[in-house]
């Protein structure tokens, strides 16, 4: 039975890597294989049902907590792009036409910026909506993609706000507060350095749609509640131990509050009409995913990671190991690792930091901003980010060699 339900997981991931030649959406093939391995696996118990059951809640328990931050944040970013806010701040900033290897170097800076400020999903979220109001052409718009999903993975690694992950290994007092600030320069130049590979050979310029309006007084108070929503949960998160979908929930639930009392007339549309137009795909993609890394945990081939610290040196195992996290989740990855008793001093636990942080990125479905571009971006599959796998590959060899080379000449 145990190795059925490998091979249906594994089936579930060809199935998101073929998409595009069998025609059948991603996200309703993760969620038939999620819930059915999860079925067998109650029908015939490994060891008892109840053990099955335990594993089950506490993935549901994650699986809520995500969707509830997700749809909270996509709500916000939802609102704020119908109404034209990002893509009016956009156009005040950028001039009306440069060079698209000058944009795709302001969008990496502003993906790692967002990143580091807000937390992953919602920082995907803004870039998205900024790249979708570009109108840039197919093969362009690939390029930026790739580059967004891999700088707002780089942009959350140096702070415990800003990648669960980093969080974990801080809490396990592997790394101090200043230590990952010296994962801030490897992070940039890593981003930097695939800007300049996806935009090698590119003399191109663009030109920029120009519709510079009045921003409304109640839209620009909703954008103010927006950014002390992700303030405050960051604030909160830190200082009080709040988890961040409850402060989140919270800055929704003002925002609902104060959209009613500007918009006083019954005939003012409904802001939970934004909710409905969150694209729920994108969050049965995401149940069905964690559905399918749950049930890979509960068959223990997460507890197998440890030995590849006993067949190589610990620097090659972790960078291996943030390879391994572009399949499997990073969150699970990264606790096999500490409950494991690996022996690794702060230049090591630094590179694993940067290794599940970033390594993600190098497939679509191995970070939750892949997972939130594949579900936003027409163009976007497993197979056309896949064109991009060697400059990725590169990109993330040139970070983690500079975070083990930096932390080891500081530390």
């Amino acid at each position: 039975m145990d190795y059925l339900l490998l091979g249906l997981i594994a089936l579930a991931f060809i199935l998101i890597v073929i998409e595009d030649v069998i025609h059948l959406n991603k996200a309703k093939s993760t969620l038939f294989l999620g819930t059915l391995v999860w079925i067998l696996a109650f029908i015939f118990p490994h060891t008892d049902a109840n053990q099955v059951k335990e594993g089950l809640n506490e993935q549901l328990l994650d699986i809520a907590t995500l969707w509830l931050f997700l749809m909270a944040a996509m709500t916000f970013v939802a609102y704020l792009n119908q109404q034209g806010l990002i893509t009016q701040l956009v156009y005040r900033l950028l001039p009306e036409e440069l060079k698209i290897s000058s944009l795709m170097l302001l969008i990496a800076l502003l993906a790692l910026l967002f990143s580091s400020l807000a937390d992953n999903i919602t920082a995907s979220l803004i870039m998205l909506s900024l790249l979708s109001s570009l109108n840039l052409d197919r093969k362009t718009t690939l390029k930026f993609a790739t580059l967004i999903v891999f700088a707002v993975n780089s942009g959350g690694v140096s702070l415990i706000t800003g990648d669960v992950t980093t969080l974990m290994i801080f809490l396990a007092d592997k790394v101090s507060i200043t230590d990952l600030f010296m994962l801030i320069p490897p992070a940039i130049s890593g981003v930097m350095l695939l800007a300049f590979f996806l935009m090698w050979g590119n003399s191109e310029r663009v030109t920029l749609p120009k519709f510079k309006r009045p921003i409304a007084a109640g839209d620009k108070l909703i954008a103010c509640l927006f950014l002390l929503t992700i303030i405050g949960t960051l604030f909160m998160s830190v200082a009080f131990s709040v988890p961040p979908v409850l402060t989140f929930l919270f800055g929704l639930s003002v925002m609902f509050l104060t959209h009613r009392v500007i918009h006083r007339s019954e005939k003012a549309p409904n802001v939970l009409e934004y909710v409905r137009e969150i694209e729920f795909d994108t969050l049965l993609f995401f149940l069905g995913v964690l559905l399918l890394v749950g049930m890979l945990k509960e068959l223990s081939v997460l507890e197998l990671l440890p030995q590849l610290y006993e067949l190589m040196p610990i620097y090659m195992a972790n960078y291996f190991i943030g390879i391994l996290s572009a399949l499997v989740d990073n969150v699970p990855l990264t606790a096999a690792i500490l409950k494991s008793g690996v022996e690794m001093d702060t230049a090591q636990w630094l590179g694993l930091t940067y290794a599940v942080g970033v390594g993600g990125s190098l497939l679509i479905i191995g970070s939750a901003a892949g997972v939130i571009a594949l579900s936003k971006l027409e163009a976007l599959s497993f197979i056309t980010y896949l064109r991009f796998f060697h400059w990725l590959v590169l990109a993330y060899t040139a970070g983690y060699a500079a975070v083990m080379l930096m932390a080891s000449y500081v530390l």
